[in-house]
């Protein structure tokens, strides 16, 4: 299978086949699928199964690039461009040279930078900051998001002239619900790759492989890596075992279970309004929870999903301990 993708189910073969066919044609491609469905996985493949294979592969989280550095990041600068600015810097576009530029979370670029980008694409041409000198490059692009682009194009957030530039050859990755066989597939390869990495043998119970494909995994494969890895290596034997998941859609196993619920007011041990409190706290620590673990981790996708503005959204996680880079148990 091309770089790390595994599966034998239906869905993923005609995803792999198709992966095959845009590799042969060097010219924009757009990747949708959920968080955790593999996109960048699928954008290697497609680059170095294609001519480009010996140019490099730059990947770029767009959601990460500032939106009043947008042209600096992508096109670099000259020195003296700006106050900061004291030798020549490539863009990324020149590092991907002959390559591929890998645009993940398209969706989250600003107006002002999707023009900037669309410009771009146009001829690629650009200019470095303080350059008077157009440039030319010689770069393949690939997009990836999560979103529906024609439903934003519609809400007037993302520019219908940009989706028709970079959706000219189209993926769409199947969730991992709709590839039933290969869960156990990739649960045990990820239990390989345990043993390679840390040295302890351990294998999966087979109650734990009769229920794998029965959970819907929102988080996708990311959500299945990282709940195998974690039980991997919180595993007291050598079988691993998980017979479901918390209703709040967590990555803790039903064993592992979380602390009690507050008693309530009626039972005269604790005040109504500490009840309260403690009520509260419990309802939106088991939400963030859940909306991390359905955003496989990605705090930026998880605040967007719950229709909060990333940094309030980190206030909250940070009110209840819970990292993203961390276990939310």
């Amino acid at each position: 299978m091309p770089h790390g993708m595994i599966g034998q189910s239906d869905a993923f073969q005609a995803s792999i086949r198709l992966i095959e066919k845009i590799g042969r044609w060097d010219a924009p491609v757009l990747i949708e699928g959920e968080t955790g469905t593999g996109k960048e996985l699928a954008a290697r493949a497609i680059h170095y199964g294609g001519a480009r294979h010996a140019g490099p592969f730059i990947p770029v989280n767009c959601g990460a690039l500032p939106d009043a550095l947008i042209e600096n990041e992508l096109f670099g600068h000259k020195g003296g461009a700006y106050t900061d600015a004291r030798r020549d810097q490539l863009g990324l576009v020149a590092h991907a040279q002959n390559g591929t530029l890998f645009l993940d979370e398209v969706d989250t670029l600003s107006l002002k930078a999707q023009v900037t980008l669309l410009r771009f694409l146009q001829d690629q041409q650009y200019r470095q900051l303080g350059s008077g000198q157009m440039q030319s490059a010689d770069v393949r692009l690939i997009a990836a998001t999560n979103a529906d682009l024609m439903a934003l194009a519609r809400a007037g957030t993302f520019r219908l002239d940009l989706l028709y530039r970079i959706r000219l050859l189209h993926l769409h990755l199947p969730p991992l619900r709709a590839r039933d066989e290969d869960v156990v597939l990739l649960a045990t390869h990820i239990v390989e790759t345990c043993i390679a990495r840390f040295g302890e043998q351990r294998r999966l119970s087979a109650a734990t492989l009769e229920w794998l494909p029965r959970h819907d995994w929102p988080g996708n494969v990311r959500e299945l890596e990282n709940l195998i890895c974690r039980e991997y290596m919180l595993a007291d034997g050598r079988e691993i075992h998980i017979t479901a998941l918390t209703p709040a859609g967590s990555t803790d196993p039903e064993p592992r279970a979380a602390a009690p619920a507050p008693e309530p007011a009626a039972s005269g041990r604790i005040g109504f309004r500490e009840a309260k409190d403690q009520a509260v706290a419990a309802f939106e620590r088991g939400y963030l929870r859940h909306a991390l673990a359905s955003a496989g981790g990605n705090v930026t996708h998880a605040a967007r999903m719950v229709g909060k503005e990333r940094r309030a959204f980190g206030k909250l996680l940070k009110k209840h301990g819970l990292a993203p880079d961390q276990p939310t148990g």
